[in-house]
């Protein structure tokens, strides 16, 4: 979260939707009634070390702050403590450039997201209204809660007969390696397969009607492609090209199965046909094609209503980019970031893909697009909550020819440049490698050579997308990288936005 978006919170009133607490060197004592109320009812945003009035003067204390995030995170995946445990990722933000580290001041955000599930706190259910949290006392109000939560949410429909063997080979460490490149400390890496499930509300037990196993979360972050298919036989997301042929389509692909694999066939479909243009923010290079649709494939995939058999879609024009996904609408009509009140269509998944790095938290999406479209695409999108939610990406006439990558020069350049490409990519592996192995005094190793093929034919890729694409933690990258550097290899730039360069000796 910046100062920026800080500051557009805290210049509101506390409401059912943000709370604020002073906390110089500990966790308040209600803090966590109010995190179980805002996972009870539509979520919010927690500010420490703000008055009640949203003003910050002191914030907390920087000796104690990092301290009291662990206790955050460590409490919230506590089942003994919240049950069911909903992990959170608070975050630390300066309010001002410090003179010295006495001067600093700054505070801790935690954004809640609504939840699935019918949570409690040291077994008491809270939930929030205009007023604040309140303790769920009677048989009644805590039946109201669990009918609430089962008739919004179907991520949580539980597939008894549904088992490990049911999912995708290697890509529940697929999840594993992409959460240890974002965090290597998090709490989820320490436990086996089934209490990560367990953890993250993926396999749970209906305490109504006994009934117990993995849930549609489940199948869908890790399924089998025949297993989807047998559950949801109408799930699909169609993605066609139409910049010329508007009446069929010039290039189509469907993704039909597990999510984790999804993100990337779809993001690699739009990388297919729009350019990574050069943009800088601030000191740092932006890549604005991920920042735009990185929010369109999170938003098709962690929000769908998965139960409902329409098929989602992106179709791709000249002059526009139309993406839809089934809804249930929280309020039909056209979103703004003024109007735009955040809302979760399956929690569980949505924190997934964010302990992943594959999405941001709840809210972040709309503003993104708002912000980064008009950079990217030359105008403002138009997004629609309805029974369809739909994006419309609009592209301004002034960048079409400077966005557009046809079928035709794709199907051209691979046919004219694909084998010379190859050939002259594999002698400079081999090259390389012979002047590494030589250095190094050890064969070069696949997961060197990929690095090397990787950056070859992509300058630009991060040390996360590195780690995606080898199914390997960042710490390896890093380790790997470490030994190329300045030998055969070198970065120009920072980590984070900068780019390799061949060393040509």
């Amino acid at each position: 979260m910046t100062q920026e978006e800080l500051k557009q919170i805290t210049s509101q009133s506390e409401r059912r939707t943000i709370e604020y607490k002073e906390a110089w060197s500990e966790l308040p004592s209600n803090l966590f009634e109010t995190v179980c109320a805002f996972l009870n009812r539509d979520g919010g945003v927690i500010v420490l070390g703000a008055h009640n009035d949203g003003t910050i003067t002191e914030g907390v204390n920087p000796r104690a702050i990092d301290q009291m995030c662990k206790n955050i995170a460590n409490i919230s995946n506590n089942v003994e403590q919240l049950k069911p445990s909903f992990l959170l990722q608070p975050e630390i933000v300066d309010i001002q450039e410090p003179l010295s580290p006495k001067d600093k001041t700054q505070v801790i955000v935690i954004q809640v997201p609504a939840s699935s599930q019918a949570h409690r706190f040291k077994n008491k259910f809270f939930d929030r209204s205009v007023d604040g949290d309140f303790e769920l006392r009677t048989d009644a109000e805590i039946s109201a809660l669990y009918l609430r939560k089962s008739t919004l949410y179907t991520e949580n429909t539980i597939y008894p007969y549904l088992r490990i063997e049911d999912f995708k080979d290697g890509i529940v460490n697929k999840a594993r390696n992409l959460i240890h490149s974002m965090r290597e400390n998090h709490p989820w890496l320490e436990l086996d397969d089934m209490e990560l499930f367990r953890q993250a509300n993926l396999y749970r037990r209906d305490v109504r009607t006994g009934e117990e196993g993995f849930t549609l979360a489940a199948l869908m972050l890790f399924g089998k492609d025949e297993v989807i298919q047998s559950a949801l036989p109408y799930y699909k997301i169609d993605c066609v090209l139409r910049r010329v042929n508007t009446d069929r389509y010039d290039d189509r692909f469907t993704s039909f199965g597990n999510i984790i694999d999804g993100y990337s066939e779809l993001m690699s479909f739009f990388e297919r046909y729009f350019p990574d243009t050069f943009y800088m923010e601030g000191d740092q290079r932006v890549s604005l094609r991920n920042k735009v649709f990185r929010e369109v494939v999170s938003n098709l995939l962690i929000h769908r209503e998965y139960l409902n058999p329409s098929i989602s879609l992106i179709d791709i024009r000249q002059d526009h980019v139309l993406i839809q996904n089934a809804n249930r609408p929280l309020r039909a009509g056209v979103i703004t970031p003024d109007n735009y009140t955040p809302h979760p269509k399956n929690p569980h998944l949505a924190n997934f893909f964010v302990q992943m790095g594959r999405a941001e938290h709840l809210g972040t999406g709309v503003r993104n697009l708002y912000h980064y479209a008009p950079i990217y695409l030359g105008a403002e999108p138009t997004i629609t909550d309805d029974d369809m939610f739909r994006i419309r990406l609009n592209i301004a006439e002034s960048k079409r020819a400077e966005l557009t990558i046809s079928a035709t020069d794709r199907t051209t350049e691979s046919s004219e440049k694909s084998s010379e490409k190859k050939f002259g990519e594999k002698n400079i592996v081999e090259k390389l490698g012979e002047k590494l192995g030589k250095k190094l005094g050890k064969k070069l190793g696949k997961n060197r050579i990929r690095i090397i093929e990787l950056i070859v034919s992509n300058p630009n890729i991060t040390y996360s997308e590195l780690a995606e694409a080898l199914s390997v933690s960042s710490t390896t990258i890093e380790n790997r990288i470490a030994e190329m550097s300045d030998v055969i290899i070198k970065r120009v730039g920072p980590k984070n936005g900068g780019h390799w360069e061949i060393i040509e000796n």
